[in-house]
This record gives structure tokens, sequence and C-alpha cells, in this order.
């Protein structure tokens, strides 16, 4: 609950780690939650250029809503699952609905580039996206959460594990952190060139459908980094530090 905290003084990763609805308002006001959630409150307000009182207003007529649509607990969760709900629901999300937003992009490309060149900048800014997403995607599953299964079985069995490679689980954890960081970048600039991804008055159905994915990728991928940064990665690093 929100006014259960200090929320000038805490970060807005956790608040969203405490109740995931407050996304909705953080991404209504274009605060970053998911790579720059270790910010503060105050801090995360000011860099987004909106008064933090109107967003405190909004997190309370967030709360009083009836509406509970996306308060996920997912701070609650096992992280074992949080792990499977991660790999099944966003690694599997990228690579079924990547190829097909980039199929729709060949198209639209093709109708309206001449009078929106931004198409072609937008269109490669993506690709390299998925690129990135996908070597991403492979090394959280062949050497970061295989370690992070391990680590949830030592502490529910209270039992020891091996370190990940002899080293720190918080090195691989830096380098994932440091690419979501890369992604939020790349997001932040689709949204510059393609006013953010508002479809021009031209725009035809394919095109305003285009943006609509994207505007969910991006979405989905803010939640996937979120639950990452802000939960998982932290609790990994926690519970090495206890084994």
């Amino acid at each position: 609950m929100i006014k259960d905290i200090d929320i000038k003084k805490t970060t807005i990763g956790e608040i969203v780690a405490n109740n995931f609805a407050t996304s909705k308002v953080f991404s209504l006001y274009g605060i970053d939650f998911c790579c720059n959630g270790g910010d503060t409150f105050e801090t995360a307000s000011k860099k987004a250029n909106v008064e933090p009182s109107a967003v405190l207003d909004a997190l309370a007529q967030q709360e009083a809503s009836p509406e509970k649509i996306g308060e996920i607990p997912f701070n609650l969760w096992p992280k074992d699952l949080l792990i499977d709900y991660i790999l099944k629901i966003h690694h599997r999300g990228i690579r079924e609905n990547g190829p097909e937003i980039s199929e729709l992009f060949k198209k639209v490309i093709n109708a309206h580039s001449a009078n929106h060149p931004e198409l072609l900048e937008i269109q490669e800014l993506f690709l390299d996206s998925l690129a990135a997403l996908e070597s991403h995607l492979l090394k959280e599953e062949h050497m970061l959460y295989p370690h992070l299964y391990r680590l949830f079985d030592a502490i529910s069995n209270n039992d020891s594990v091996e370190r990940f490679h002899g080293a720190s689980v918080s090195n691989p954890i830096r380098v994932m952190m440091l690419e979501h960081d890369a992604e939020g970048i790349r997001y932040r600039q689709i949204r510059d060139l393609s006013n953010n991804l508002t479809p021009p008055d031209d725009a035809c159905n394919s095109y305003k459908m285009l943006y609509l994915m994207l505007a969910q990728f991006e979405k989905d991928l803010h939640e996937h980094i979120h639950l990452e940064n802000n939960i998982i990665f932290p609790w990994a690093i926690e519970v090495e530090s206890k084994l």
C-alpha cells in the first residue's frame, strides 16, 4: 500500500515491486520504473519533468479505484515461479511477437516510407533490439537462470551451492542490467522518432497496428526488465550473501 511507505524516499522499483498496478501511473507520466528503478520517487519525477504532487494524486486515485486489473503480486511469488513466468511469457513473447512486428514493418515501409522516412530508422532500431535481445535471452537461459534455480533450491533446502563460475552472481547481473539500460535508451529513441508512437494523419490500418504492436512490445519489455532488475536480481544477490 502506498500510504504505508515513505514514498518520497522510496525507489520507483520498490514501489512497483510492492504494487505492480502503480506501473500504469508511472508509464502515464513517462517515469522509468524498470531501467532506472533505483531512482527515488522525487528523483524520477524530476527526470520526467513532472510535478511529484500530480503523480502522488494519480497514485492515490489508482489505489482507491475498485479496478485491480494488473495488480499482480509478483513480489510475493516464489522466485522459481517468477523465473518460470519470465521464461515462458516474456522470452517466448519476444521470439513470437518480434518476427511478426518485423514483417509488418516491411509492409508499412513499402507503403509509407516516402512520406515518413523516420520509419526506416525506427525499423533499424527495432531490428537491432531483437538481435541484442536474442543474445541477452540466451545468456539468461543457459548461464544465469540455471544458477538462480540452484540458489532457490539451496535456500529452500538450507543447502549450499557453488558460486557462479567461481565468482559472485552480481557480475553477470551487472552485465544484464547494462543491457537492459541499452534497451531502455533504444525504445526512448523509437518514441522520439515516432511522436510517442502516435500514427500520423495519413496512417493506414497497418501503420496504426504497427505502432500498437510496438507499444505492447515495449510495455511487455518494461515488465520483463522490472521483474529482473527490481525483484529477481536483488533477491539473488541477497541469497548468495547468506549461503
